[in-house]
């Protein structure tokens, strides 16, 4: 089925405000003879913030209940990155995340690269034998979900065959009031080394656009679809939300955008991305696109009109819904000082059965997740992905701290995950900003590998590198690149051999940054020591006051370069853009 734009109702309802409360002696919605509303949810990039899901869940009961009302029916989608992200999920490797999504009624999900993080089941993160399954904890969630995890573009390496892993197809079809709708799952390009890499070997990617999304969608039509939705842990990011006719504030350079770009037109019909944690709520080349931060934030919504003749006469596509009146993309209340408000009508009321579950599992986590480190920070040490932070600063001091004889420290924008709040710190707070089970690993590398890294980084958008030990200074001079580099303070020599610690994720190829520099075999030391619990270590012994000031801060910067990166210094030709981190 075709979307008929014309008479198409694009009015966004602003959902960060509570629904007013309803009149006295107002009727319930009344079923219209022939026309129904379907209305199709998306959420993306959870990262195990269970406790948001019991409020998700009674959102979710408020917009059933509308729509059973009106004879309509409602579709919600996942844009993967479920699991990842904190102790209580983290401890069971998803197991209770999925156990939520099953009671709130999840239609499909799509796989994100962080699905592949936790490789074999059990408390091995990557394959220690050839018996090892390096996909078994992401097989075993899939068997577990009363909806299926999607994904039509990875295939085999081998055989060059999509991969048929139980309850894991390319798409699915649902018939909704009457509708048979069409979903298909993709995933980001990026997977392959925005995960373990160790973990996703054997398997290959395809491009989604040209293959996976478009012959899926052909395939689906043939048998009767007629709506064709795709839920993709691929995304961009808009930096309005009030116009949805006008993509013009899209970033028609991230990897979404391109996507849709290349779908044949009337391919798709809805799109529900994810991985960029950013919004979207856009009607981009006919079809609407929605994305909704991260964390549980919020989630999103496009209503479909659908009258009796099967065409699309309306298309409502709402902003985010903020879960917790007053959060924003930067903040994340405690879900004990969360006011919902109404919704279609109706008090928010959150999930008793949902609550029990994840309940359950904070318990599990509470003793670990409370533990001082016996450090006491004077403000916020806030996180930045794409700029240097003092985050990033004090981890990679606190590497260095931990790997004696290191001389140079270096981690991942993407490793980087959470603020940390000021005052007692503990251990769920230092993981939730470094939740990945990632090792220390020591690499051999001279000076030249260093000026590489570090001016390959800095004529790069996207993901930055953290540097600990090591200062730069880059000025243009002539047209070209001037970088001034010291290591320990000391001018950096470009055949001096330095030992640079890192996480495993890096060593191995994660990001393609230390890949590309073709170090000689031996030269990389992966140790058995989580990055995470060795930074433990080194706080508890260190204890003290922690003052992000200085740490970083205008004058106190370890990346000194004019304007933002990337930096450019041709005078005409800005330089090439990269997201080098996972998401």
């Amino acid at each position: 089925m075709r979307f008929v734009w014309l008479a198409v109702s694009l009015a966004v309802a602003c959902s960060q405000a509570p629904s007013p409360k309803p009149e006295r002696g107002r009727q319930p919605p009344q079923q219209k003879v022939g026309a129904r509303t379907i209305s199709i949810v998306g959420t993306n990039d959870l990262h195990g913030a269970l406790e948001r899901l019991p409020i998700l869940a009674g959102y979710m009961a408020n917009l059933r209940a509308a729509r059973a009302a009106d004879g309509g029916g409602v579709v919600l989608l996942d844009g993967g990155d479920m699991f990842q992200g904190t102790i209580e999920s983290n401890l069971n490797e998803g197991a209770d995340a999925i156990r939520a999504y099953n009671e709130i009624g999840y239609t499909a999900a799509a796989v994100g690269n962080h699905e592949f993080d936790f490789g074999p089941e059990g408390p091995a993160v990557t394959p220690s034998s050839i018996e090892d399954d390096a996909r078994g904890a992401l097989k075993a969630r899939a068997k577990e979900a009363k909806f299926p995890l999607l994904v039509a573009n990875i295939s085999d390496a081998k055989s060059g065959a999509r991969i048929k892993w139980p309850n894991m197809p390319a798409s699915m079809m649902v018939e909704v009031a009457g509708i048979k709708m069409g979903i298909i799952g993709a995933t980001t390009e990026s997977t392959p080394y925005t995960t373990m890499p160790v973990n996703f070997a054997g398997l290959v990617m395809k491009p989604p656009a040209a293959t996976a999304i478009t012959d899926e969608a052909k395939l689906l039509r043939e048998q009767g679809a007629e709506v064709i939705i795709v839920t993709a842990h691929i995304g961009t990011l808009c930096k309005s939300l009030d116009k949805p006719n006008d993509p013009s504030s899209c970033d028609r350079n991230e990897e979404l955008y391109k996507l849709i770009e290349e779908l044949p037109k009337n391919t798709v019909d809805v799109i529900v991305g994810g991985h960029t944690h950013d919004a979207i709520a856009h009607r981009i080349n006919d079809i609407a696109v929605i994305e909704s931060y991260s964390s549980g934030r919020a989630f999103g919504r496009v209503d479909l009109r659908i009258s009796p003749d099967g065409h699309v006469t309306s298309v409502k596509i709402h902003k985010p819904r903020m879960l917790c009146e007053g959060e924003t993309k930067e903040t994340l209340l405690p879900v004990a000082q969360c006011k919902t408000g109404d919704y279609e009508g109706a008090p928010v009321v959150a999930s008793p059965e949902v609550k029990a579950i994840i309940d359950g599992s904070l318990a599990k986590a509470g003793v670990r997740r409370g533990e001082r480190l016996g450090v006491t920070l004077s403000a916020p040490v806030k996180m930045d992905r794409n700029t240097e932070s003092a985050e990033g600063n004090w981890f990679t001091d606190l590497m260095l701290a931990a790997t004696p004889g290191a001389h140079v420290a270096v981690t991942n924008g993407g490793g980087l995950r959470a603020d940390i709040p000021a005052g007692a710190m503990t251990y769920g707070q230092l993981y939730e900003a470094m939740p990945f089970d990632n090792r220390l690993a020591v690499v051999e590398v001279q000076g030249a590998h260093l000026r590489k890294l570090v001016a390959a980084n800095l004529q790069k958008g996207g993901a930055i590198l953290s540097w600990g030990g090591l200062t730069a200074k880059a000025r243009c001079k002539a047209g070209k690149l001037d970088l001034e580099i010291k290591v320990g303070g000391k001018p950096l020599g470009q055949t001096t051999s330095y030992r640079l610690v890192t996480s495993d994720f890096m060593a191995s190829g994660g990001d393609g940054v230390i890949g590309r520099l073709k170090l000689p075999e031996g030269s990389i030391k992966v140790t058995n020591v989580i990055m995470r619990d060795a930074l433990a270590d080194v706080l508890r012994k260190n204890g003290g006051t922690i003052d992000p000031e200085k740490l970083h801060s205008a004058k106190i910067k370890r990346m000194d370069y004019e304007g933002t990166r990337p930096v450019s210094c041709a005078p005409t030709q800005p330089g090439p853009t990269q997201q080098d981190e996972p998401e």
